[in-house]
């Protein structure tokens, strides 16, 4: 499936890093590996794509990244709290100086009063750096979910290499 904007930020984003120097890793749950996809469908992302976390369940944010239980137990799987340690144990499980991790709910089935579908959080981190977060609130159906989710993350590691010294 081609998807030229995608296509085009994923090579901003390539280039930002190898300009760094710097290898990402992802942890993905809403987007279930789109984001480690659409940037290694660039050639030559082996010099700055380190590895991708499809950690879907709980369980996998639990064994693979090292989400504490009691995180995912007070706040949920949708949270800024889950996926910062989501961000930080991708960091700490990989060769990555940059980290990214998602999880929301894409829909249609699965929202609440408190997280309605299109709710998704994004964390960003970065080794030296303290990490972000942030929740968002995408319309439409499941894929237009999922896809705005990849640009909003892929955006994201655009301002931490802007920011970077």
């Amino acid at each position: 499936m081609s998807d030229p904007e995608l296509d085009a930020l994923s090579r901003q984003v390539g280039a930002a890093l190898a300009q760094r120097g710097w290898r990402l890793a992802t942890a993905e749950s809403c987007t279930g590996g789109w984001i480690a996809e659409a940037l290694t469908a660039i050639s030559g992302s082996s010099a700055w794509f380190d590895r991708g976390f499809v950690t879907y369940s709980n369980e996998a944010k639990t064994d693979m990244l090292g989400v504490a239980a009691q995180t995912l137990a007070a706040h949920g799987a949708v949270s800024e709290a889950t996926v910062r340690e989501m961000a930080e144990g991708a960091l700490a499980r990989s060769l990555a100086e940059v980290a990214v991790a998602v999880s929301g709910v894409a829909g249609p089935t699965g929202g609440t009063a408190a997280k309605p579908v299109g709710m998704v959080c994004i964390g960003w981190a970065a080794k030296g750096s303290p990490t972000r977060s942030l929740t968002l609130r995408f319309a439409g159906d499941r894929t237009a979910v999922r896809r705005q989710t990849v640009v909003r993350a892929l955006d994201g590691i655009l301002e931490l290499a802007a920011r970077a010294p």
